[in-house]
């Protein structure tokens, strides 16, 4: 325990001393739910406010910022309250800090109250609605995005903005259907469906989905998980990385952490009543598939042959549970919905994780140079067994294997990379530069701790590129930052990098059980905070929050516009600076500035690349989420959709792949099995495709030209 922290954990106890006076005489059952509910309120505003990185004062402008975000929380899609309830709860916009501060909480239990009313009224008006066939000769548009909308204004309005999600809902399974139909009608025992049928089929879909998921809704925001959703918006409101959980959501998760089964590597999220990809996780079934994209909606789930199961209107849950399997090569069968419109059926066999997918690997690229190529998806480090693998050790062991094979120059992949051990960074920075610092930590009030690297020599001293993107966070955005800061080589990808520069640590609300002086049971828990403790900044000084890493070259690239970086989230830390780190940037044996402008110079004639920076910024433009209810326009506007993202599928693709090979020291591991040969085959197929691995080799090779003129001169 941090000394830091010994006033916070003093006063939480103090608080839950003060909470449990208040409370003798009065009835246990009605009282003591209550009771709980206030000492964790109280506890979270004491670590906040007394041991967060940089807390808001929690004030009247910090309870009106807690009401806007626990109401978006609660009700993102504004299609569940009503205007006079939001006016209704007006009342509390200068009261939740009191209550924060120990006045008897009113707040959540009236919004809570009145939102679960809301919801009981909203959750039949499906069944009328659904009953009779829409019509799409009308013009009219549904508006899906919430930032455009305001609360309806009475039951009435309500009323109709449901009917016009569920209009729109429908009209697109109906779509769907029918080119679905005309795909198939040639086929041999095709059963052929009137529209009539189609669109009937459709509402019953949507119907049955609309069904599941106010099903979901009422099981899952029950008093106490609202509640939870209420200290969030709290912890939320402070920065998007402090976050409450709750002692069961806690349980769960560590003993997910423990437990094994199979799957297929694919994180997912709820959107909408829908069911989405949130990530993938590096060598596992969906990734390797390369069908799978970020945002896909999973429509249905099929075992094997099996009839597969409609999952619209799912919680995450339940459809993780048909996903999962028992068995190791078992079948899942997905159905998705691309963002353009599209559906695929994606076949995928369950896998354990192959954490050799997971290690640093490389690869040669034989071209204009010699250039070796190291694929890094995550600072891992085993800190279990004392000999456990880390990737700075790995790391140094592919640059071994690639000097061996005396290639030109390196390229360094930390795209998707979202972090992981700090000591690895600094340990892997070193293989690239003299001693010196590598990254600067501080924490609230206190004095910036500088991590060095305290290694003489150098393992490479050649050509260097960093490939980065905006979902390379965390430790990648320190390696990348401290590359540029030594001007040790250059970075290369997006416009910057995510922008997460904050470290967190989980605090138990219950100070007994942190200091272990008082054995607690699981009724006297009270969950725990992940908070925010210290922010990263780079050795010039500028944090990597927010900002993130901006690359010397930038590449346009297709996430551009879906907005989901740190600098997209109202609730950010903000970017700050401190005094810089005492260091000595790398003498190289060419200008990087010149090769920098001229990259970006020719990056900005490119055609590729300019055809996606129009594409993006025709997505970006018409991403308003608002959509006609015509169905000649609706199809129009899908014909459009789908010709623009198909327009950059196509643009990512090289028209000649490269000469990829596996190191020497690497084939046999490789062919010891067909599985990894299958795997390496792969892996191979999709560096030698990549537009942005292309364009990242010719940047190093003119460093390489440039320093091989340097020399002879």
């Amino acid at each position: 325990m941090s000394r830091k922290f010994i006033p916070v954990i003093l006063v939480l106890t103090a608080a839950s001393f003060f909470l449990a006076f208040q409370s003798q005489g009065r009835s246990d059952n009605e009282e003591n739910p209550k009771l709980r509910n206030a000492k964790i309120l109280r506890n979270v505003g004491v670590l906040l406010e007394e041991g967060h990185f940089s807390p808001r004062k929690v004030n009247d402008d910090f309870s009106k910022l807690v009401l806007k975000k626990f109401l978006e929380d609660l009700d993102g899609d504004k299609n569940i309250l009503l205007q006079s309830d939001i006016e209704s709860f007006k009342k509390y916009e200068t009261r939740i800090d009191d209550e924060i501060h120990g006045e008897a909480l009113e707040s959540f239990y009236t919004i809570n109250d009145v939102y679960l009313k809301r919801q009981n009224e909203a959750s039949v008006l499906y069944k009328d609605i659904l009953k009779n066939p829409f019509d799409f000769t009308k013009n009219e548009k549904v508006i899906m995005d919430p930032e455009k909308l305001s609360f309806p204004a009475n039951e009435a309005e309500r009323a109709d903005t449901w009917r016009k999600r569920l209009k729109y809902l429908v009209l697109d399974r109906y779509v769907g259907a029918q080119e679905e139909r005309e795909k198939n009608k040639a086929k041999k025992d095709y059963k052929y469906k009137a529209d009539s049928t189609l669109e009937r089929e459709a509402r019953d879909g949507v119907r049955k989905q609309i069904e599941r998921y106010f099903t979901t809704k009422k099981t899952r925001e029950t008093n106490d998980e609202n509640f939870s959703t209420f200290i969030n918006a709290i912890t939320g409101a402070m920065d998007p990385h402090t976050t409450y959980f709750p002692p069961v959501d806690l349980r769960s998760f560590n003993e997910s952490m423990k437990g094994s089964f199979y799957g297929i590597g694919a994180v997912l999220k709820e959107e909408n009543g829908t069911i989405k990809i949130a990530s993938l996780q590096t060598g596992m079934p969906a990734w390797k598939s390369g069908e799978l994209k970020e945002n896909d909606e999973i429509i249905k789930v099929g075992q094997g042959s099996q009839e597969p199961v409609d999952v619209t209107g799912y919680g995450v849950t339940d459809a993780v549970k048909l996903i999962r399997g028992a068995e190791k090569g078992s079948e899942v069968r997905l159905t998705i919905r691309r963002m353009d419109g599209s559906t695929k059926v994606v076949a995928l066999k369950r896998d354990d994780i192959k954490l050799d997918e997971t290690f640093a690997k490389s690869a040669i690229i034989n071209g204009e140079q010699k250039i070796g190529y190291i694929f890094l998806p995550e600072f891992y480090a085993d800190f279990e067994r004392p000999n456990g693998r880390r990737c700075a050790a790995d790391v140094a062991k592919e640059i071994e294997k690639l000097k061996a094979e005396k290639v030109d120059g390196i390229v360094l992949d930390l795209r998707g990379n979202g972090g992981g051990s700090l000591y690895d960074v600094v340990q892997m920075a070193g293989l690239f530069i003299e001693d010196g610092p590598i990254c600067q930590v501080k924490g609230r009030d206190e004095k910036a701790q500088i991590l060095r690297d305290r290694d003489k020599n150098v393992l490479y001293t050649g050509p260097l590129a960093v490939m980065v993107d905006e979902t390379s966070a965390s430790a990648s955005e320190i390696f990348a930052a401290a590359i540029q800061d030594y001007k040790r080589g250059v970075v290369i990808g997006s416009t910057s990098t995510y922008g997460k520069g904050t470290v967190q640590r989980n605090i138990p609300l219950n100070p007994e059980s942190e200091n272990n002086l008082i054995p607690t049971n699981k009724a006297d828990d009270l969950g725990s905070v992940k908070l925010t403790l210290q922010k990263f900044y780079r050795i010039s000084g500028g944090a990597t929050q927010l900002k993130g890493v901006v690359p010397d070259i930038v590449l346009p690239d297709r996430l551009e516009h879906l907005k989901f970086r740190e600098k997209d989230n109202p609730y950010a830390l903000k970017w700050d600076e401190i005094s810089k780190a005492d260091y000595k940037t790398w003498t190289s044996t060419f200008s990087e500035d010149a090769i920098v402008s001229s990259a970006n110079d020719e990056t900005n004639k490119n055609t590729t690349f300019g055809k996606i920076k129009t594409n993006v910024q025709w997505l970006e433009k018409n991403a308003d989420r608002e959509y006609s209810l015509n169905i000649n326009q609706f199809k129009e506007d899908q014909k459009e959709l789908k010709a623009v993202y198909k327009n950059i599928e196509d643009l990512y693709k090289l028209a000649k792949p490269m000469d990829i090979k596996n190191l020497v020291a690497d084939t046999v591991t490789i062919n010891a099995y067909k599985e990894s040969v299958d795997r390496n085959n792969q892996w191979l197929k999709r560096i030698s495709d990549d537009i942005y691995i292309d364009e990242t080799v010719k940047v190093v090779n003119k460093m390489i030209v440039q320093a091989n003129l340097a020399k002879r001169n």
